[in-house]
């Protein structure tokens, strides 16, 4: 009889949701059968067998959350040997209990190895907080105590300290004013905060407000009422709260408008969807906007940055991996496009057909969604103008756009005419990009989006 434990497909993976059974019980399956599609924070992933043999028993029901190591299903194996794909894979997943035996990051004795997938490391569970200056040990204790005593005066041996007499006033916590304002912004006591170091950073509270910890100032469950209706808070949707929260209180947003005639890039739309060799292929003026971000992004690479804050230093990207948010029954995910900036426009096209119909499918890797360094988000699909995106974190700008609707627009010889108008709304990092280089971007963009030609001249 063999068990199959929840593994960690990556990115960290502590905990996901059983979504629906590819098997049951009594069915013959090989190695490599899907058994399950399993919803982390961030995709729903299939799961294949290591296994060659019967279902024995499905140990988790469906729409259940369970932890990373967690028994799932029994299968009895076809044969003795537990016929498996590689023996990595076995000590990894199957026995959570044994260390995976790794030069670089074998454990000290006694610390148990989570369970992970092959190609991915161990993740760490356990925090360390800094030395407080001035806080008594019991070993200083026993030392005191252990000391020869002079032979004329009697010494008395202090008793060991209670724990509670030794917290009874903890230190405060040290940090800079904008750490602090952090903290205090989301609801967190710096004392509670592990750091590395005597000071604690800006890092330091994110991570700590990421792993979902409790405070003694956390909020109590607001109380049941008639008729409310609760939904759990896990999945993309726990993981997109968490991410906004950190992007909104971690990155000084500023955001422009520009209101823009785009006839020509209707005109332009058209002519690709009439082009044979854009047949088969889903033409957008989307497209034409990712292709102008891109274009843009030549002359203000500031924009795809991000911001390291543990090395001090701005990191200017040398790819752009452009993020396009999609809208899916499971909420909002931001897969990426890869050197997005080498494609044509048919590559791109092809690209956005394949993220967009992967993401409604619910079927994008959590590979697909982290490297962004740029993101448009398309607002105008729900008739909205405008509004204020909240940057995807880590990455340096974030892109709207508004509905594309025709309206009147007074024209070079001030005559008043029907075009195609819409409104890009553009946030970006204050840290990263000052108002000037942000100007110039949104600028660029509305350029090529109100004259497609201009962008033989990027």
């Amino acid at each position: 009889m063999a068990e199959f434990n929840l593994p960690d497909v990556g990115e960290g993976l502590t905990e996901a949701e059983i979504v629906v059974w590819k098997v049951k019980v009594g069915d013959v399956i090989k190695i490599n059968d899907i058994i399950v599609d399993i919803e982390t924070a961030k995709s729903i992933v299939e799961l294949p067998s290591p296994y060659e043999g019967e279902i024995t028993e499905l140990l988790v029901a469906e729409g259940e959350t369970v932890p990373v190591g967690t028994p799932i299903i029994r299968i009895t194996p076809a044969d003795e040997s537990l016929t498996r794909t590689d023996e990595s894979l076995s000590a990894a997943v199957n026995d959570s209990s044994a260390p995976v035996s790794d030069s670089s990051t074998d454990a000290p004795a006694g610390e148990e190895r989570q369970a992970v997938l092959v190609g991915y490391g161990p993740r760490s569970t356990s925090l360390k907080r800094r030395a407080r200056k001035g806080a008594v040990s019991s070993v200083d204790i026993e030392k005191v105590a252990q000391r020869p005593a002079p032979s004329a005066l009697p010494v008395a041996v202090p008793e060991r300290v209670p724990e509670p007499a030794r917290v009874s006033q903890p230190l405060r916590a040290l940090a800079k004013p904008p750490v602090r304002k952090l903290a205090k912004d989301l609801g967190i006591d710096l004392n509670d905060v592990p750091t590395a170091g005597e000071i604690v950073t800006r890092a330091d509270v994110e991570a700590f407000a990421n792993l979902g910890f409790e405070t003694p100032r956390s909020s109590a469950p607001q109380p049941a009422v008639a008729g409310d209706t609760r939904i759990p808070i896990k999945g993309v949707r726990k993981m997109m709260a968490e991410a906004m929260v950190t992007s909104a209180f971690t990155a000084p947003h500023v955001t422009e408008w520009v209101t823009i005639d785009v006839t020509r890039t209707m005109e332009l739309v058209a002519t690709l969807k009439a082009d044979p060799n854009f047949a088969g292929v889903r033409i957008s003026p989307l497209l034409v906007i990712a292709k102008a971000v891109c274009l843009a992004m030549r002359r203000t690479p500031e924009l795809n940055s991000s911001w390291d804050e543990p090395a001090q230093e701005i990191v200017l990207k040398g790819a752009v991996n452009l993020g396009i948010a999609a809208a899916t029954p499971r909420g909002l995910v931001v897969p990426n496009i890869v050197d997005a900036e080498s494609m044509t426009m048919l590559q791109l096209a092809e690209a956005f057909g394949e993220l967009i119909k992967t993401a409604r499918d619910g079927r994008t890797q959590p590979a697909q969604m982290t490297g962004g360094s740029f993101t448009i988000t398309n607002i105008g699909v729900f008739g909205i103008d405008a509004g204020t995106p909240i940057l995807n974190p880590g990455e340096a700008g974030i892109l709207a756009v508004g509905a594309i609707n025709k309206r009147p627009w007074v024209g070079a010889d001030d005559e008043i005419v029907a075009r195609w108008v819409t409104t890009l709304a553009l946030s970006f990092d204050h840290r990263l990009v000052d108002g000037e280089r942000g100007s110039r971007f949104l600028s660029d963009v509305a350029a090529i989006l109100t004259d497609p030609a201009v962008a033989l001249t990027f």
